[in-house]
């Protein structure tokens, strides 16, 4: 994919960009203003739809400087987007601080990857092959500390 198709539906929308050439994120910006309380949640709109092929999704992700400098975070991280979604791109952030947190349009709030999909069909069987790693049931915690 070399272009991707992006509109704008609201004035103080920003092309979602990535701050170095080598990044995989695409900076989402926000759109509108928003207040976040300690441990209070709101979605953001960043004023863009987008059309992402088939066989794709976008995957919306915090920012870990965001994160790391005021706690602020992706609710339901990573968020998807499906393909055939052309809604407004909205962006669930979470205050895990205990200070209010104030969103201003144009402040980037969250990180799009696209990525791309495996879309197989779904089959009831009887026992699945053996892995390769050997892991087998081993589920949370069984790799160690």
């Amino acid at each position: 994919m070399e272009e991707l198709p992006v509109r704008k539906v609201h004035p103080l929308a920003k092309l979602p960009s990535r701050a170095h050439e080598g990044d995989l994120g695409f900076d989402l910006y926000a759109a509108q203003p928003a207040v976040l309380p300690p441990g209070d949640w709101s979605t953001v709109g960043t004023g863009i739809q987008i059309a992402l092929p088939s066989g794709s999704a976008g995957l919306v992700l915090p920012r870990s400087g965001l994160a790391a400098r005021s706690g602020i975070s992706v609710l339901n991280a990573p968020g998807l987007i499906d393909a055939g979604y052309r809604g407004e791109v909205g962006v669930i952030l979470i205050n895990h601080s205990h200070e209010t947190f104030r969103v201003s349009p144009g402040d980037r709030i969250a990180q799009l990857v696209i990525v791309g999909a495996e879309l197989p069909q779904m089959v009831w069987t009887e026992s699945l092959p053996d892995p390769e790693d050997n892991r087998g049931q081993g589920g949370f915690g069984s790799s160690g500390k």
